[in-house]
């Protein structure tokens, strides 16, 4: 009896010390994971984003399921694209939404993504010569818009969306502008159906913005020169009804063709810019 009353009351004392060191190594977790989650916030402040991102990773590595890991997906998106990582940002927004479709703050994730694309074009080339935005690759444009659009659909009462409706239309004139400077191209190399096609393309879809009657410009010039004069002579009685005062059209309203014959030499810089300067 004695025996058994001695075995109890160290059983006891065993369970007791078990739980108070469980106890206490939770804790000390805790501790650690809000130092590496402060330790993160202190190099975001600094703007030390590659430092930054090294430690959200670690910490979302150790706590997978901590009280911070969701924080840390989510805050890692910002620390990629402002360490001019586009596609690391793009692809870590895409596994928080995939993630965390209900999160409260899901739309800050589609928004990094969309900053990401809309700063992407901004290479080196870009930064070196003053070029003209209409005349780079729109595919980062076009991920952008998209991206935009799909945070204002999901969430048009967001605090972002204000800000994705501006750059969307931006975006949207930057777009119909490379539309235009490609059917440019297609008139110039004589592709007078792609160009067609191209100048149609903005009148039909993008409304609204500066290029829509450089559009229509091109689509007269280019059924001109197709030898198509009903749907020349119809487009010239909307541009000149709409846009009486542009560059394409005379005193009388008369069209007049960009087309002539020019040079086949080409400057220094025409070439090392191939063919977008000079």
């Amino acid at each position: 009896m004695a025996m058994s009353r001695y075995t109890y009351i160290l059983a006891t004392l065993a369970f007791l010390l078990m739980s108070g060191c469980s106890k206490d190594e939770a804790e000390d977790l805790d501790s650690t994971e809000l130092e590496y989650y402060e330790s993160a916030q202190g190099s975001l402040r600094s703007k030390n984003y590659a430092n930054a991102v090294s430690k959200l990773q670690l910490l979302e590595a150790r706590f997978p399921f901590g009280r911070y890991a969701e924080q840390a997906q989510l805050e890692i998106i910002f620390a990629y694209y402002r360490s001019a990582q586009p596609e690391a940002a793009r692809a870590a927004a895409d596994r928080f939404i995939r993630l965390h479709p209900r999160h409260p703050n899901v739309d800050y994730a589609y928004y990094i993504k969309g900053l990401a694309s809309f700063d992407e074009d901004e290479n080196f080339l870009a930064k070196l010569f003053p070029m003209d935005p209409s005349t780079r690759d729109p595919g980062a444009a076009r991920d952008s818009f998209d991206d935009f659009s799909l945070l204002i659909r999901r969430f048009p009462n967001s605090e972002y969306a204000p800000d994705a409706k501006k750059r969307m239309q931006y975006l949207r004139n930057l777009l119909a502008s490379a539309e235009v400077h490609v059917a440019r191209y297609y008139i110039h190399r004589g592709a007078y159906i792609a160009a067609a096609n191209r100048g149609r393309y903005v009148f039909e879809n993008l409304q609204g913005t500066a290029a829509v009657p450089d559009a229509l410009a091109i689509m007269v010039e280019a059924y001109q020169l197709l030898g198509m004069n009903s749907l020349a002579e119809d487009t010239l009685l909307v541009l000149s009804a709409n846009f009486p005062e542009h560059k394409s059209l005379d005193d009388e309203g008369q069209f007049r063709s960009s087309k002539s014959v020019k040079s086949s030499r080409k400057s220094w810089l025409n070439i090392l810019t191939f063919g977008l300067m000079g």
